[in-house]
C-alpha cells in the first residue's frame, strides 16, 4: 500500500511517549500521506505499553506491538517491520531527538535521486547538532573504523532517522543477525552489498538524555558485533547465501 509505516521502538519511555506520539501524528498528517505509527515496545519495565494502548484506543493510526522481555533494538525493529502495511519505512525514535518534521526533506532526497534508503548523517555538512563532545567523538571513531573494514561511502550509520523503500527491508531483514546497538550498521552493509542506492541527509538533533544509554559495555557490545559483521561477511560468506 502507497503511504508510510513509522516504527517507533520504545523501551521504558512513558514520560516522553504519549507527547512523542502527539507530536509526530501532527506531522505526518501535515504530510498529506497515508501513514501507520507502530509502536514497538522492547519489554518495558514501566507503563509504556499501558499508556501506548490507551492512547491507540483512540487513534487508529497507532499500533502497538508488545512483548515482556528486553530485546533489543535491533530485534525490535525487526519484530516491528512484520506489522507494516506500506511501501516505505521510517524508524524514528520515541525520544525525538530527531524530529519527524525532518522527514520531509527525506522524502523530497528519495524523489529527487530515486534512491533506495535515506538515511540522517550527524557528519553531513549541513547538519546542525546540540550533542555531547563525547558522543561526537565515539561517532567519529565509529565512522573510520567502519570506512576501514567495510568502505562503506557513509559517514554516519547510527543515527536514528532512516527511510527506505520496503522492498529494501524485505530483502535485507532475513540476513540480518545483530539485534542491538550495530544493526543499523549491518542493514547499511547489505543494502550496500546488495546494490541498494543510499544517500545521506542532513538533520538536527537536539540530545535531551541527562545521561547516555552508551556505556563501557554497550561500547565492547558493539565492537564484537562489527567484528562479527566482518566476520560473515569477508569470512563466512554468511551473506551470499
Amino acid at each position: 500500500m502507497e503511504g508510510l509505516s513509522v516504527i517507533m521502538p520504545a523501551y521504558n519511555e512513558a514520560e516522553r511517549v504519549i507527547n512523542s506520539l502527539r507530536e509526530s501524528i501532527k506531522i505526518f498528517k501535515s504530510i498529506k500521506m497515508p501513514f501507520e505509527v507502530i509502536v514497538i515496545n522492547d519489554g518495558s519495565k514501566d507503563n509504556t505499553a499501558k499508556l501506548v494502548r490507551k492512547f491507540s484506543k483512540k487513534n487508529k493510526s497507532v499500533k502497538l506491538v508488545s512483548y515482556r522481555k528486553n530485546k533489543g533494538k535491533g530485534y525490535a525493529l525487526r519484530h516491528a517491520f512484520k506489522y507494516t502495511k506500506m511501501d516505505l519505512i521510517t524508524f524514528i525514535d520515541a525520544d525525538l531527538e530527531l524530529h519527524p518534521e525532518q522527514l520531509r526533506n527525506f522524502l523530497k532526497i528519495m524523489g529527487k535521486n530515486n534512491c533506495d534508503v535515506v538515511i540522517g548523517s550527524k557528519r553531513h555538512p549541513d547538519s546542525k547538532l546540540y550533542y555531547p563532545w563525547h558522543r561526537k567523538f565515539l561517532s567519529y571513531s565509529y565512522y573510520l573504523l567502519n570506512r576501514v573494514l567495510f568502505g562503506l561511502p557513509l559517514k554516519d550509520t547510527q543515527a536514528g532517522l532512516k527511510l527506505f523503500k520496503k522492498k529494501v527491508l524485505d530483502d535485507v531483514f532475513p540476513r540480518i543477525v545483530i539485534k542491538g546497538y550495530a544493526f543499523d550498521l549491518e542493514i547499511l552493509v547489505l543494502a550496500h552489498k546488495l546494490g541498494y542506492k543510499i544517500i545521506e541527509a542532513p538533520i538536527k538533533l537536539d540530545f535531551k538524555r541527562s545521561a547516555s544509554r552508551i556505556k563501557l559495555k554497550q561500547i565492547k557490545d558493539i565492537a564484537l558485533d562489527t567484528a562479527g559483521i566482518f566476520y560473515r561477511l569477508y569470512i563466512l560468506k554468511y551473506y551470499d547465501r
